[in-house]
């Protein structure tokens, strides 16, 4: 069975995808285990602030998350744009297109009504030659 280009292309996107994916379980997991189990300890007037160490415990905490969004987040925003500006790109060849339709348009219109015209002239020069044939038989 022969693998062509686009499927070799298809598999790599997805090995990657599962890639990522499988990194943002990882680093959910770390960040439950080790930045949530604070919430499982008990609470904080049971202990004196030096033994809890919640303050830096919520820093590590936000920052942790702020990572792992960013991370998660940064692949997808740059698909994003990628695809808006291929979008803009789309929407103007679109609009070009459609200018140029219009002016073919218009030209064929213009084009269209000379042909009447010209046709109405000739049948109109046709029936007067035809009548001035039968005057001189008739004459």
């Amino acid at each position: 069975m022969n693998v062509t280009r686009s499927e070799k292309v298809e598999s790599t996107e997805v090995d990657s995808n599962l890639a990522a994916v499988t990194e943002v379980e990882a680093g959910i997991r770390d960040f439950v285990r080790n930045d949530v189990a604070y919430l499982r300890r008990p609470a904080p007037g049971l202990l004196s602030t030096t033994e809890s160490g919640l303050e830096p415990n919520h820093e590590t905490t936000v920052n942790n998350v702020n990572s792992l969004i960013q991370r998660v987040a940064g692949t997808s925003l740059t698909e994003i744009e990628n695809l808006i500006s291929e979008l803009e790109s789309l929407r103007d060849l679109l609009h070009a297109d459609g200018q140029r339709v219009q002016r073919e348009i218009s030209s064929y219109a213009q084009l269209s009504q000379a042909a009447m015209k010209s046709t109405r002239m000739i049948a109109d020069n046709v029936t007067q030659w035809k009548r001035a044939a039968e005057g001189l038989r008739n004459s």
